[in-house]
């Protein structure tokens, strides 16, 4: 794969995110990125216009929903004429350190890994970034994982990068809370080669569309036990 080049484009959900949209945009690494994609979820703040002033492609999704946003950014990236190596996914809240994209881009590169996660090790947290219904969550689900199908992942963090053949190869298909397990049960079953990377984690800007609230908790959770139970018989 080659290094000396754009390679990879970057699909960013947004929901709302007017605070902090342009402090994720500025603070990626350029290097390798050739398109970055903003999809607007339905906002009904300056997130789009933002997104735009500051050289993203951002397109509109106005059926809400976290996996409908990638979904819609990866329709996009398919439909295109010239193809890219890496999709890399980060969310649009200034929770992720954007410039922390070098850190799992590199073993793709370097390694010819498939897939890699950016996991949020308590360490390299900042106090508070994540909430008690996360990290149970996070628990619960990678414990799951684990004893069921022999996984070595240990978060479900939003900040991830993945060869775009290997992606299409999964047929993503979650529009909610359940993408991000769902690429994880499918790399596994696709038998991909994935690496975990520690990377930092704040308290994001504004407040959280899932940890946020009740129905967020209650949604996200249903979501990823679905997913691995229904892995699980399959």
């Amino acid at each position: 794969m080659p290094t000396d080049s754009k390679i990879a484009k970057v699909i960013i959900p947004a929901l709302n995110e007017q605070e902090s949209i342009s402090k994720v945009i500025k603070e990626l690494p350029k290097k390798w990125i050739s398109e970055i994609i903003v999809v607007d979820n339905g906002s009904v703040d300056k997130t789009a216009s933002i997104a735009r002033s500051h050289g993203a492609t951002v397109l509109s999704e106005p059926q809400r929903g976290y996996g409908k946003a990638c979904l819609k950014g990866l329709h996009y990236i398919k439909n295109q004429q010239t193809r890219t190596d890496i999709v890399i996914f980060i969310d649009a809240d200034y929770s992720d350190y954007p410039a922390d994209i070098e850190k799992i881009i590199t073993p793709i590169l370097k390694q010819n890994y498939d897939f890699v996660l950016g996991a949020r090790v308590k360490h390299l947290q900042e106090k508070g970034a994540m909430t008690l219904p996360q990290r149970f969550g996070n628990l619960l689900a990678t414990f799951l994982m684990h004893h069921l199908y022999n996984s070595k992942f240990t978060d479900l963090g939003p900040l991830r990068a993945i060869k775009y053949d290997k992606l299409i190869s999964l047929g993503m298909q979650d529009t909610t809370y359940g993408w991000t397990i769902e690429m994880q049960l499918k790399a596994l079953k696709h038998k991909l080669k994935y690496l975990e990377i520690p990377v930092r984690y704040k308290k994001r800007i504004g407040t959280s569309k899932i940890s946020g609230t009740i129905k967020g908790v209650i949604m996200a959770g249903y979501k990823i036990l679905s997913w691995i139970f229904k892995y699980r018989k399959g």
